[in-house]
């Protein structure tokens, strides 16, 4: 079986993380890394907009978020606008999808169902919605709520950016966007919908890494930046570009 590598950054600037995640995809591509690989890391805050963000949806100005300490980044990823901070898991999985399935849409409802099945573990039931991607409790309800938000990108069929699913997350940071563009739509956190004060981030990344390698037949293998730094003599990837969200 085909090895997972798993690896927890802890707290990453966004900067830092963006220009890692992009490194390891490249290496990924052209055959230096040899395993698909799985970033783990939370995220002083900050507010990513996607290529289809709308201006509308960012509601706080720049230098209000810059008052409150939340930075502003336009990235490559599909996708509108998202939060991210402490006590949000988020993933980004640098997966070969010709190892795989060469399909972004079939790949973004493998993510969804690694994440259905990670919160499964807390005795959540987590749900899709139709039109939206990402995953949701409560969905028959008029108070259906997100839990996890998805956003990737992917060349040669290698992809990066990724998930951030609601651990412990200030969810009042997301009263400064429209979350995914999607109006009135409420956010939550796996600590809310179980009523407790916290959860155990270790514990949620493992559940997380378990969920993966189910999902796509891997074997997760917690690791570190200095094992993804060694060279592999896997052949490099196919050409093309995709994105989606």
């Amino acid at each position: 079986m085909n090895e997972l590598l798993v690896v927890d950054l802890g707290t990453v600037p966004y900067a830092a993380a963006l220009e890692l995640q992009r490194d390891v995809a490249r290496r990924r591509i052209i055959g230096d890394i040899g395993q698909d690989v799985l970033l783990l890391v939370e995220h002083p805050p900050v507010v990513t907009l996607g290529r289809t963000a709308k201006g509308a949806n960012l509601i706080a100005s720049p230098a209000y978020l810059a008052s409150r300490g939340v930075e502003l980044f336009d990235v490559e990823r599909g996708g509108d606008i998202t939060f991210h901070g402490p006590g949000q898991l988020v993933g980004y999985p640098i997966i070969d999808l010709k190892r795989h399935r060469k399909d972004l849409h079939w790949y973004l409802r493998q993510v969804e169902e690694s994440l259905i099945q990670a919160i499964a573990e807390f005795g959540l039931n987590g749900e899709r919605v139709d039109k939206y991607t990402g995953v949701w409790v409560d969905t028959d309800r008029p108070n259906r709520r997100k839990l996890a938000s998805i956003g990737v990108h992917a060349r040669d069929w290698v992809t990066w950016h990724g998930f951030a699913l609601n651990i412990n997350t200030d969810l009042h940071y997301f009263d400064l966007i429209v979350p995914c563009g999607i109006s009135g739509v409420t956010m939550t956190s796996v600590a809310r919908e179980l009523h407790v004060g916290s959860v155990d981030m270790r514990t949620a990344a493992g559940s997380v890494s378990r969920a993966f390698g189910r999902v796509f037949d891997l074997a997760p293998r917690w690791t570190d930046i200095a094992e993804l730094s060694a060279a592999d003599t896997t052949a490099a990837a196919d050409n093309g570009s995709l994105s989606t969200h």
